[in-house]
């Protein structure tokens, strides 16, 4: 179960950091994308941030309790 909370927690770490890239590249990037897109991937980013906080924390619990 450890196992797959680590790649789970893995993988929503590396989407949250996919999303900060493109939200700071649609900042750059500005225009029609920006307005489109910008506060789409900041809901998303918070979206994922709290998934990935989630599956940190449900690690840390099954890690201490030794499962």
């Amino acid at each position: 179960m450890i196992d797959i909370l680590r790649i789970l927690a893995l993988v929503a770490m590396f989407a949250v950091l996919v999303v900060l890239g493109v939200g700071i590249f649609s900042l750059l990037r500005g225009g029609k994308f920006r307005e489109n897109w910008s506060n789409k991937l900041m809901q998303l980013r918070v979206l994922l941030q709290a998934i990935a906080i989630g599956l940190l924390v449900l690690l840390a619990w099954f890690m201490k309790n030794g499962h």
